[in-house]
């Protein structure tokens, strides 16, 4: 076999990714590509209640530890309890640059830039995301030219109610947001007849965000 014939059959015995020995020589395995779930992800949580220990911010605990048992970095933002100034709609951001207002928000503009997962947690108030959550969206306008890239997302909600029906506005709401972002749901944790604070706890959703957490 001439040197030419070798060399290319070594090069595809590599190629195919198989072990092989040729004139005494090992050759190694081609390396797999990494795991997408054993990298650390950069995730951001939204909360929207303004109840320090309401069922929404239990959701989002539970959430928040099982991702980080999971080895990823976590960020929380509570909306309720920063200073979140609704969007003017003065376009001076050219929704790609800098916002004229200078709030808690600026905390968080890189984070969401930044972040692989955000995760969405809030009660719902009349049909949809609390006001305080809400503020924050709007703000998202600022950033949208940099928010167009893939992320996963996670919404997780409570209300009184149990009419499915009555949920659905919120939860198409968050659909046509990912749809809007070109993002990608990671999962919905609803949690209905939930009213007063630690309702949530009586069900098995705690469980269920921080399972949901630990495998992303």
């Amino acid at each position: 076999m001439s040197k030419r014939e070798t060399h290319a059959l070594r090069r595809r015995a590599f190629l195919a990714g198989g072990a092989a020995v040729l004139g005494g020589a090992a050759l190694a395995t081609a390396p797999s590509p990494p795991n997408p779930k054993e990298r650390t992800m950069r995730i951001v949580i939204l909360t929207g209640s303004p109840r320090k220990n309401g069922n929404t911010a239990t959701l989002a605990a539970r959430f928040a530890e099982g991702a980080q048992a999971a080895g990823h970095e976590v960020f929380r933002f509570d909306a309720a309890l920063a200073k979140v100034s609704p969007c003017r709609a003065c376009n001076a951001c050219g929704m790609n640059g800098p916002c004229v207002i200078k709030d808690d928000f600026e905390a968080l503009r890189e984070k969401l830039v930044e972040a692989d997962v955000i995760a969405f947690a809030t009660p719902m108030y009349y049909f949809g995301f609390s006001a305080q959550l809400k503020a924050v969206i709007d703000r998202f306008y600022a950033l949208a030219g940099r928010l167009h890239t893939p992320k996963r997302c996670v919404l997780m909600m409570a209300y009184a109610d149990t009419d499915a029906r009555k949920r659905d506005v919120l939860v198409n709401h968050y659909r046509m947001l990912l749809d809007y972002h070109g993002w990608t749901d990671a999962g919905q944790l609803i949690a209905p007849g939930c009213w007063p604070a630690g309702a949530v706890a009586r069900t098995d959703l705690p469980q269920k965000a921080y399972d949901l957490g630990k495998s992303l």
